[in-house]
C-alpha cells in the first residue's frame, strides 16, 4: 500500500463544526465513545456471520481491552470486530460527518435488527483529542485479502496513513496522552472511568496494565482451561500422621489429600456485564437478583422497598427498573439517581426530561434505545421525545401503585408513609397522575388504621331512610326516561344533534346542582398528635375520628381534594369545638364578656376572643382555637416568608379564640376574683397552656412561661408552710367552698347527715 498524507475533510451538511475540545461537557467521556466505536464493530461482524456473508473464526470471543501504560504515556483500545480497509478509514474517519453506523444499518435493514448499533463512529473517534497530542489507528478488515491499515494525525486537519502490520481483523486506536491528560495513564482512573459508562456495555472489556507484572493464582488441574497461560504445574504428595484407633493401635491416617494444581496467570474479569437485569424478562428475575442488582448499582445496602421493571416496545423501545427506596431519616437526602442508557452505554445520570419532578427520590436504570441524543450523546435533544418517556414512567409508577393497594394492601399499607409526600406532590404537579392516583391515596386514623378517601366519605355519610331510597328510586327512573324522551322525541325519532346536545347540557346542569345541594362533609385531621393531644383526647371521648396529615405537602394537598370534591371539607381538630364536645353554654355571655375584657388587657391582645364554654370534659380549663381558612392563611404567608417581614404572627391567625371552661376550678377562681393581685398571674398561664396545646410558644413566650411557672410554685411552696389554726380553719373553708360549688352545677347538694352536722358543729 502506498504511503499516503490528506486533510481532514468535515461535512457540515451533517454536523455543526466540529471542535475537538468543545464537543463534549466531561473531559473522560472520551472513553465511552472508543468503548462505544468497538462495540458497534464487534456487533456488526456478529450480524454479518448472523446473516451468512462472513464466518467468525472458531472459538471467536467477541471483547474489548483497553492497556494502560504509564511510561511510554499512552492508552490503547483494541477490538476484534469488523475492522477496517483502506477506503474504509477515508471514509469513515477522514470525512468525519459521515456516519458508519447509518449506512451498515441502512444496507442491513431487512436482514438484521438495529439493536446494539451505537452510531456515528467518526464523531466519536474525536473526542480522543481531547486528550491526545497524537492519535494512531492500526485496523485490518474482516473481508478476505484486505490489507493492515495504519493511520495516524496529530490534532491538526492533515493526518498520514501508511500499511499496517495487524494480523487479526480488529482495530486498535492508540491515545499517545498530551500532559495535561496524564491522568489517564493511571490504571485506577481508567477502571474509574469504565464502571461510570461501560458497566452494561454488551461486549467484554477487559483493562490492562502494561508496566504491571502479571498477576497469578493457583487452581485445580481439573479447573484448567485452554485459555490459561500456565506458569508451573504444582504437585503435592498425600500428607500423614500416626493416631492411635480405637483398638489402641497405631496407624497411618491421610490429613491432606494428594494435589495436583497449577500456576497460572491471573485470568481477566470482564468490567462489563453483558446482560443485564433490565434486558430480561420481570419473569426471570428473583427478589434477590433485583435486590443484589440495587446494591451493586447504588451502593445502597439498604433494601429497596419496592420495584417497577419497565419493559415497553411501542410506540418506542424502553426497558429498566426503578426502585423506591428507603429513607430512613428526614435529614437523609431523598433525591434519587437515574442511570440513563442507549442500548447499554452510560449517557448520563438524572436527566430531569425523562423522570417527573415527583418521582426523583426514585432510583434505576432505563435503556432507551429510540431516545434522540445530540452529537455527544450527553444531553436530550428538545422535540419531546423526553416528555412522552416522562408520561410513560409516570402512569407505569401509578398503575404499579393501584395494583399494590388492590391486590398487596397490607404490602401498600406497609409502604405508605415513606412514599405518601412523593405521591401527594405528584397528584399536585400532573393532574393525570392525580387522576389516576387519588382513589389509592390512604388516610392514616388515629387507631393506625388506613382508609381512602371513598371509605371516608361512605362513613361519613349518613344513611338514608327507606322511603329517601323510594323515593330517589322513582325521580331517577323519571330522569331516565325524560332523557330518553329528550333524545329521541315522543313519536321515538332520534332529535336533531343540536336539540340533544341542549338537553343533554342541561342533564349535566342538573347533576351539578345536585351536587351543590348534597351535603357538605368534614374530614377532622391533626398535624402533631403530641401537641394536639387534649384535642386528641376531648375528641376520642366523643368517639370521632381524626386522620393523621404530618408532612408538609399535606396542606397544598387537602386544598388540591377538596377542589376535586366540593362537598367535601378538611378541618384540623383544633379549628373549633363541636357541638358534641360542649354542653349549652347560652347564660354564660356576661361571662364571656366580662373574661374576654379582662383577658386582652392583662395579655395586650386587643384581637384576642374569648368564649366561656361548659365543656364536658372538666379537666380541660383552656384552649385556643383558630380558624382552619385563617390558619392556612397564615401558613401559607410563612411559606412565602411573609411572616418574617414584620407581619404580626398573631393578627394573621385569625382573629383566634381562647375557649374558657366553666366548669373547671380555676376558671371560676379568675372570674370570681378579677380585682386579686395574682389574677394576672393566672390569666397568662392559663392562656399559655392553651397555646401549647395549639402550637410551639416562640422563645420569648417560652422564657416568660417558666420564669411565671417558677414563680407559681414559690407562691404554692410558701402557702403549704405550717399554718396556724385560723389560717387552716380559712384554706378548709375555702376548699368545703370550691367543692360545694362544683356538685351544684352537676347536680342538687346532697343532705347532710345527722353524724357530719355534728362533726361540723364540733370543729366549730
Amino acid at each position: 500500500m502506498e504511503m499516503r498524507h490528506g486533510n481532514l475533510s468535515i461535512n457540515s451538511d451533517n454536523i455543526f463544526p466540529i471542535i475537538k475540545k468543545w464537543m463534549y461537557s466531561d473531559k473522560d467521556i472520551f472513553i465511552r465513545e472508543l468503548i462505544s466505536n468497538g462495540s458497534d464493530a464487534i456487533t456488526k461482524r456478529k450480524k454479518l456471520d448472523a446473516v451468512g456473508e462472513v464466518r467468525l473464526p472458531e472459538g471467536y470471543k467477541p471483547k474489548i481491552t483497553v492497556s494502560v501504560n504509564d511510561k511510554e504515556k499512552t492508552l490503547k483500545f483494541t477490538d476484534n470486530g469488523i475492522g477496517m480497509t483502506a477506503d474504509e478509514v477515508i471514509r469513515d474517519i477522514t470525512e468525519i460527518a459521515f456516519s458508519g453506523a447509518t449506512e451498515f444499518l441502512e444496507k442491513y435493514k431487512d436482514k438484521a435488527d438495529s439493536d446494539q448499533i451505537i452510531g456515528h463512529f467518526g464523531l466519536g473517534f474525536y473526542s480522543a483529542f481531547m486528550v491526545a497530542d497524537l492519535v494512531e489507528i492500526d485496523t485490518l478488515s474482516f473481508r478476505e485479502g484486505a490489507e493492515a491499515v495504519h493511520w495516524e494525525c496529530d490534532g491538526g486537519t492533515e493526518y498520514d496513513m501508511s500499511e499496517g502490520t495487524r494480523t487479526e481483523a480488529g482495530t486498535t486506536i492508540t491515545l499517545h496522552l498530551a500532559e495535561d491528560s496524564l491522568e489517564f495513564a493511571n490504571e485506577y482512573k481508567v477502571r474509574e472511568t469504565l464502571e461510570k459508562y461501560c458497566s452494561f456495555m454488551p461486549v467484554e472489556i477487559y483493562l490492562e496494565n502494561e508496566t504491571k507484572e502479571p498477576e497469578t493464582e493457583i487452581i485445580d488441574e481439573k479447573d484448567l482451561k485452554d485459555t490459561d497461560v500456565v506458569i508451573e504445574h504444582i504437585h503435592e504428595d498425600a500428607k500423614y500422621e500416626e493416631k492411635k484407633n480405637d483398638k489402641g493401635e497405631t496407624e497411618k491416617v491421610e490429613t491432606s489429600p494428594e494435589k495436583n494444581q497449577v500456576k497460572i496467570q491471573k485470568r481477566p474479569v470482564s468490567i462489563s456485564d453483558t446482560h443485564p437485569l433490565w434486558t430480561k424478562q420481570p419473569s426471570q428475575c428473583t427478589d434477590e437478583e433485583y435486590k443484589e442488582f440495587y446494591r451493586h448499582v447504588f451502593l445502597d445496602y439498604k433494601e429497596p422497598l419496592f420495584w417497577i421493571h419497565l419493559n415497553m416496545d411501542y410506540p418506542f423501545r424502553l426497558k429498566g427498573i426503578l426502585y423506591f427506596p428507603r429513607i430512613n431519616t428526614e435529614y437523609e437526602s431523598i433525591e434519587g439517581k437515574i442511570k440513563l442508557y442507549n442500548n447499554q452505554v452510560f449517557i448520563a445520570d438524572n436527566i430531569k426530561e425523562v423522570i417527573p419532578e415527583y418521582l426523583l427520590l426514585l432510583k434505576g436504570v432505563i435503556d432507551c434505545p429510540d431516545l434522540p441524543l445530540n452529537v455527544s450523546r450527553s444531553a436530550l435533544q428538545n422535540d419531546g421525545f423526553a416528555q412522552k418517556i416522562s408520561d410513560y414512567i409516570s402512569k407505569k409508577v401509578a398503575d404499579k401503585l393501584s395494583g399494590m393497594c388492590k391486590t398487596k394492601r397490607e404490602e401498600y399499607e406497609k409502604y405508605w408513609n415513606d412514599i405518601s409526600p412523593f405521591i401527594k406532590f405528584g397528584t399536585l404537579k400532573d393532574p393525570k397522575f392525580s387522576e389516576r392516583m387519588m382513589d389509592y391515596i390512604l388516610y392514616e386514623d388515629l387507631d393506625g388504621k388506613y382508609h381512602t378517601l371513598k371509605d371516608i366519605i361512605a362513613a361519613n355519610t349518613p344513611e338514608k331512610t327507606e322511603e329517601e331510597k323510594t323515593g330517589e328510586s322513582a325521580e331517577d327512573k323519571s330522569k331516565a326516561a325524560d332523557a330518553k324522551e329528550s333524545e329521541t322525541g315522543a313519536d321515538g325519532e332520534k332529535k336533531p344533534e343540536a336539540e340533544a346536545s341542549e338537553e343533554s347540557k342541561s342533564g349535566e346542569a342538573d347533576q351539578k346542582d345536585d351536587k351543590k345541594d348534597a351535603p357538605k362533609i368534614t374530614i377532622y385531621y391533626v398535624t402533631n398528635e403530641v401537641q394536639q393531644s387534649q384535642y386528641i383526647n376531648m375528641f376520642r371521648s366523643q368517639k370521632k375520628q381524626a386522620y393523621k396529615l404530618v408532612h408538609t405537602i399535606d396542606a397544598p394537598f387537602i386544598s388540591h381534594v377538596e377542589q376535586l370534591n366540593e362537598n367535601l371539607h378538611f378541618q384540623r381538630i383544633d379549628a373549633d369545638l363541636t357541638d358534641d364536645m360542649k354542653e349549652d353554654s347560652e347564660s354564660l355571655k356576661e361571662e364571656s364578656k366580662d373574661l374576654q375584657e379582662l383577658f386582652r388587657k392583662v395579655l395586650n391582645k386587643s384581637q384576642l376572643s374569648v368564649r366561656v364554654e361548659n365543656l364536658k370534659d372538666p379537666s380541660v380549663s383552656a384552649m385556643v382555637t383558630i380558624s382552619e381558612e385563617m390558619r392556612r392563611y397564615s401558613e401559607m404567608m410563612r411559606m412565602y416568608g411573609m411572616a418574617d417581614k414584620n407581619i404580626n404572627v398573631d393578627e394573621l391567625e385569625g382573629q383566634q379564640t381562647l375557649v374558657l371552661n366553666a366548669k373547671h376550678p380555676l376558671v371560676k377562681y379568675v372570674f370570681e376574683h378579677k380585682a386579686s393581685e395574682d389574677v394576672s398571674l393566672f390569666c397568662e398561664q392559663l392562656y399559655d397552656l392553651a397555646v401549647i396545646s395549639n402550637r410551639a410558644l416562640t422563645p420569648d413566650e417560652m422564657t416568660k412561661f417558666i420564669s411565671r411557672s417558677n414563680e407559681i410554685m414559690v407562691k404554692l411552696a410558701e402557702n403549704a408552710k405550717p399554718a396556724g389554726k385560723a389560717q387552716i380553719k380559712k384554706a378548709d373553708t375555702a376548699k368545703k367552698e370550691v367543692k360545694a360549688s362544683e356538685k351544684k352545677d352537676t347536680k342538687a347538694p346532697a343532705k347532710k347527715t345527722s353524724k357530719e352536722s355534728k362533726d361540723e358543729k364540733k370543729s366549730e
